[in-house]
C-alpha cells in the first residue's frame, strides 16, 4: 500500500483553471494578458489527438486574429485543404475544380452551396482577413494555443486533475492529484477557480451548478479509419432509411448516426468491428474497416448550467453546455465564452473592476449558448428516419436552395448573428468590431494583440481622448483615420473584440463613453 505524499504548497494564484483544452488553454492566455498569476492543469500527459471538430466559426478566427495567431490559423488551414485534394484525388474526383465563394456549412447534413450565399448582406462586412480561416482542427487549435500560453508565461501541469475544493467568500482551496502516481497529492489557494473540464466537469459536479437539459437519442461516431470497400460510400453528408452518415472531406474520415439511443459504454475503447458495424447499418455498403487511427463516440445530450458562476467558481466551454456536435457549434462556443470571461476575471483580480463585472459573463454569453442548444436539438429532429421528420427536411432542402434560406443558415452557421445587448443607440454597439483598415497601414485587429480594450479618435478630437485619461494600461488610445466609414467618429472597443460605445461625425457621445469606459473598465 503506498503511502499518500500530500503538499501544502501555500502557493496561491489569482486563478486556477480545470482543464487545458482550447477553451482552458485560451482562458489562461486571456487571463495572462491581463495580468493575472493563473495555473491551468490537465489530467492527461499530452494534447489530445482525437478527432473532434474540424473547424472554427468566424467569431472564432477574429478572436484569434484580434490576438496575433491569423498566420498559424491560416497554415494549418492550407495543410487541411491538402489533406482535401488528396481525397478528391483518391476518389478520381476534380481537385482543382474552384471552391464556393465562401464556406457556407450544413445544417443537419443539408448541404449548404455557396454560390447562392449573398456575399452583399451586411453580417458579413468587416471581417477582414479573418474570414479567410475557418478549416482548423481542434487537436491543431489546441497545440497552437499551448504554445502562445508557454509564451505568456501560463503556469501549465500535465497529469495533474482537480479531485477536490473547498470554496468560501474569500478564496478557492484546490485538491490536486498527479494521474500517473494518485499517491501524490497538492493543496493550492486561489482567488477563483474556473472549470474548462468538459462535459463531464468535475468542478460543475462538486460546486452543485444545477445542469437541465434533455435526454439523448442518439448514438454517433467519428473516427479516422483504414477500409476496404469505401468506393461505394457516397462523399459528403448523406440520409438512409436507417440514419446519416460522412465520407470525407480527408481520408479515412467516417461519421455514422444512427437513431437507436445512446451508447450502453461511452469509456471503453472503439474497435474497427464497433464502426464497421455502424457504417455498414447505415450505409448498407459492406465497407470492412481494418485500422482505427482516431475515433470517438458521441450522443445528442444536451443541457446547460442556468448560470455560469457560483460564488468563485465558474464554468466555461462544455463544462458549461453540452450538445450534439452538428453545426461545428461547440468549440465556437467555448472559444467565445474564455474570450468574454478573460479580460473580466483578470480586471477582478487585479482590483480594476468590481465583483459585479462577473454577472455580464452569464448575461452575455447563455443566451448564446441556449441558442446553440435548440439549433442543434433542431437539426436532430431533421435527421430522424421517420416520415414527419423526412417530410419537415424536404422543405428545408428547399428553402436552403434559394439566396435567401442559403445566407439565413450560413449567418447562423458562421455566428455573424452574434451580438450582446450591451446600451447604447449606434448599430455597432455590441457587435463584433469591423477590422477597419487605418491610415497607416495596420488594421483594428492589429491594435488589440495585448488584450487591452482601444479607443479610436477618428475624428481627431481632444475631447474623447481627455474623456479617457485615467484609464492607464487598461486601454490603448489610437488616434487615426479609417477607410471606408468617412462617417465613424470614434469607436471603443472591448478587449474581446466587441464594441461598447461608438459614435458617427456631429453625435455628441461624450456621456455615453464616459459611461461605457466606467462599466467596462472601472474608469
Amino acid at each position: 500500500m503506498k503511502t499518500m505524499k500530500t503538499t501544502n504548497t501555500g502557493t496561491t494564484y489569482d486563478v486556477v483553471v480545470a482543464g487545458a483544452g482550447p477553451v482552458g488553454l485560451l482562458l489562461g492566455c486571456e487571463l495572462r494578458l491581463g495580468g493575472a498569476r493563473v495555473l491551468v492543469v490537465e489530467r492527461l500527459a499530452e494534447v489530445d489527438e482525437t478527432i473532434k471538430a474540424g473547424a472554427i466559426n468566424l467569431p472564432s478566427a477574429e478572436a484569434l486574429y484580434r490576438r496575433g495567431l491569423l498566420p498559424a490559423l491560416a497554415a494549418v488551414q492550407e495543410e487541411a485543404m491538402s489533406g482535401f485534394r488528396k481525397f478528391l484525388r483518391a476518389r478520381g474526383e476534380d481537385e482543382n475544380a474552384p471552391p464556393p465563394p465562401r464556406f457556407a456549412g450544413h445544417f443537419a447534413g443539408i448541404w449548404l452551396h455557396g454560390e447562392l450565399l449573398d456575399e452583399t448582406d451586411p453580417d458579413f462586412a468587416g471581417s477582414g482577413p479573418a474570414e479567410r480561416v475557418g478549416f482548423v482542427p481542434q487537436a491543431t487549435l489546441e497545440r497552437i494555443l499551448a504554445r502562445r500560453a508557454e509564451e505568456l508565461g501560463v503556469e501549465v501541469r500535465r497529469r495533474v486533475e482537480l479531485t477536490g475544493f473547498e470554496a468560501d467568500e474569500q478564496q478557492v482551496v484546490v485538491h490536486l492529484t498527479r494521474t500517473d502516481d494518485p499517491s501524490v497529492t497538492e493543496t493550492v489557494g486561489a482567488g477563483w477557480l474556473v472549470g474548462c473540464d468538459g462535459g463531464r466537469s468535475v468542478v460543475r459536479k462538486l460546486a452543485g451548478f444545477d445542469f437541465p437539459g434533455t435526454d439523448p437519442e442518439i448514438t454517433g461516431y467519428q473516427a479516422l479509419v483504414e477500409m476496404t470497400g469505401a468506393e461505394g460510400l457516397k462523399s459528403g453528408w448523406n440520409t438512409t432509411d436507417v440514419g446519416t452518415y460522412v465520407h470525407g472531406p480527408m481520408p479515412g474520415r467516417i461519421l455514422t448516426v444512427e437513431f437507436d439511443g445512446p451508447p450502453a459504454d461511452r469509456q471503453s475503447p472503439i474497435s474497427a468491428q464497433e464502426l464497421e458495424g455502424s457504417l455498414r447499418r447505415v450505409t448498407g455498403v459492406d465497407v470492412t474497416v481494418t485500422e482505427v487511427h482516431s475515433a470517438t463516440r458521441f450522443t445528442d445530450n444536451c443541457r446547460q448550467a442556468s448560470s455560469y458562476r457560483k460564488g468563485r467558481v465558474l464554468l466555461a466551454g462544455d463544462a458549461a453546455h453540452v450538445h450534439s456536435p452538428f453545426g461545428g457549434q461547440g468549440l465556437n462556443l467555448g472559444i467565445g465564452d474564455a474570450m468574454n470571461l478573460g479580460w473580466k476575471l483578470a480586471a477582478v483580480v487585479r482590483g480594476r473592476a468590481p465583483e459585479g463585472l462577473l454577472d455580464s459573463y452569464t448575461a452575455e454569453r447563455h443566451p448564446i449558448g441556449a441558442w446553440v442548444l435548440d439549433w442543434t436539438r433542431a437539426q436532430i429532429a431533421l435527421m430522424r428516419p421517420e416520415s414527419h421528420a423526412r417530410a419537415l427536411r424536404e422543405v428545408i432542402t428547399e428553402l436552403s436552395r434559394t439566396v435567401t434560406g442559403t445566407t439565413f443558415f450560413a449567418k447562423k452557421i458562421s455566428g455573424v448573428w452574434q451580438r450582446y445587448d450591451l446600451p447604447g443607440d449606434h448599430p455597432l454597439v455590441g457587435r463584433s468590431a469591423p477590422d477597419l483598415e487605418l491610415a497607416d497601414g495596420s488594421r483594428l485587429a492589429d491594435q488589440l494583440h495585448t488584450g487591452r480594450a482601444l479607443l479610436l479618435d477618428l475624428a481627431d478630437d481632444p475631447k474623447l481622448r481627455a474623456r479617457a485619461e485615467g484609464s492607464g494600461d487598461r486601454l490603448t488610445v489610437v488616434t487615426t483615420k479609417a477607410a471606408g466609414q468617412p462617417e465613424l467618429a470614434g469607436m471603443l472597443v472591448r478587449p474581446d473584440g466587441f464594441v461598447a460605445w461608438a459614435a458617427d461625425e456631429g453625435q455628441d457621445g461624450g456621456d455615453a463613453l464616459e459611461d461605457a469606459l466606467k462599466q467596462w473598465l472601472g474608469a
